[in-house]
């Protein structure tokens, strides 16, 4: 997935995600409670600590690239995810692999045990080979959204790390993994263009629409 998201990116994103599925009530969030999920000690690798200013940026960055978009009929301003499952976002995906991708983004490479054990917040695996079948499923899409990393010397199993920020360093791919995820990248980076464009007009339609509800309410 040719996104190309930063590590502050994808905990922003993996912040939002994982706050609207485990605490609804709460979301969306406010800058400041937002701040404090980046800054978790818990479930995050590597443990950050963001200023206020710095998530802002990011953002309004993640605004400006439709995956991020601010709430309404509040008097604080306050953030959601825009990134999957949205009305007008072309990524779609199940459950199970949303909680997937939302550890991936919070803890980076993980293997198909951490990764159940981990999601038990989010979804319910019912074995380790639920989750390796998701990830095949993840893999074997049109536009690959993980890669399974080769294993670790002394090591049981291998992991597995998300797309949306690039190709993982040379160093962990081999050389045909590496030349078949390139080989479909050009094409995508075209119907992306396209995508986004239609995406773009999508939006402005929302906000409209939006904004003459609070004018009418």
């Amino acid at each position: 997935m040719q996104m190309n998201l930063s590590l502050y990116e994808t905990r922003v994103i993996g912040c939002l995600i994982e706050k609207a599925i485990t605490t609804p009530d709460q979301y969306p969030l406010s800058l400041n409670a937002l701040v404090n999920a980046c800054n978790q000690k818990s479930n995050r690798d590597p443990v950050l600590e963001l200023k206020e200013v710095t998530v802002q940026d990011t953002v309004d960055g993640l605004i400006k690239k439709f995956l991020v978009s601010r709430g309404y009929g509040s008097r604080v301003t306050k953030y959601q995810h825009r990134f999957c499952n949205s009305e007008f976002g072309t990524l779609q995906l199940s459950e199970n692999a949303t909680a997937i991708i939302c550890e991936l983004f919070l803890r980076g490479p993980q293997t198909p045990g951490e990764l159940r054990s981990r999601t038990e917040r989010l979804c319910k695996f019912g074995d380790v080979n639920e989750v390796e079948a998701e990830l095949a499923s993840l893999m074997a899409r049109e536009e690959p959204l993980v890669v399974k990393l080769p294993r670790e010397p002394g090591k049981r199993e291998s992991r597995y790390a998300h797309l949306f920020s690039g190709l993982p360093q040379s160093s962990t791919l081999s050389t045909t993994q590496r030349d078949e995820i390139e080989t479909e990248a050009s094409d995508r980076e075209r119907i992306e263009a396209l995508e986004k464009q239609v995406y773009e007009l999508q939006l402005g339609l929302d906000e409209l629409r939006q904004k003459y509800q609070q004018l009418v309410e």
